[in-house]
C-alpha cells in the first residue's frame, strides 16, 4: 500500500478508535452546498461526516476490529462518527434527509455493534440525551419525594394538633 493510502487509512482507523458509533450514509445525488449544510447541521450535534474511500474504509474498519461489513461497502459513501450521542447525529441526519431526500443512511455501528437502517431511524425518534437524563432523574426522584411526604405527615399533623390547641385554650381565656 502506497504511504498516502496507507496514512489515510490510519486517519480513519483513528476516527473509528475514537467514537463509541459511526454511522454509514449513501450520499450519491447531494451538491457541494448540500454536503456543507449537513456537515454544518452533524458539527452542531457533536458529529463529523468525511467521504471516503470503499477500499479504504473497508481496511481501516478490519484494523479497527469491524469485521461484519459483508459487503456493505458499495456506492459513494461516507462515514459519519462523533464523540457523543448517536441519536442526535442520526436524528440530524433524518431530518437532513426529509428536506432534501438525500443522504441515506445504510447502516451503522454503535459500540461494536452492527445497526441496521431501521434501528437508526429509532434512535432518531429517541428525544435528546438532556431530556433522557432528567426523565430518569425525574422517575429516580419522585419516590423518593414521596417517602418524605409519608414521613413528614405525623409531624406536621402533630404541629396542627397543637396549634388548635393553642388556639382553643387562647379562646377559653378571653
Amino acid at each position: 500500500m502506497r504511504a498516502e493510502r496507507q496514512f489515510i487509512t490510519q486517519e480513519y482507523v483513528l476516527r473509528l478508535n475514537a467514537s463509541p458509533f459511526f454511522m454509514v450514509v449513501d450520499y450519491k445525488g447531494l451538491t457541494v452546498g448540500q454536503f456543507t449544510e449537513l456537515r454544518k447541521r452533524l458539527n452542531k450535534a457533536g458529529s463529523e461526516v468525511h467521504v471516503v474511500k470503499n477500499s479504504i474504509f473497508r481496511i481501516a474498519a478490519k484494523e479497527a476490529g469491524v469485521t461484519d461489513l459483508s459487503g456493505a461497502l458499495a456506492g459513494q459513501l461516507a462515514v459519519v462518527t462523533g464523540r457523543r450521542d448517536i441519536s442526535a447525529a442520526a436524528k440530524t441526519i433524518k431530518t437532513f434527509q426529509a428536506e432534501f431526500e438525500k443522504p441515506k443512511l445504510k447502516f451503522g455501528y454503535l459500540n461494536n455493534q452492527r445497526l441496521e437502517t431501521a434501528e437508526l431511524t429509532a434512535l432518531a425518534d429517541l428525544p435528546p440525551l438532556e431530556q433522557l437524563r432528567a426523565e430518569i432523574l425525574g422517575l429516580m426522584e419522585a419516590p423518593a419525594a414521596s417517602l418524605l411526604s409519608v414521613l413528614e405527615a405525623p409531624a406536621r399533623e402533630l404541629v396542627w394538633l397543637l396549634q388548635a390547641w393553642i388556639d382553643k385554650q387562647s379562646a377559653s381565656q378571653t
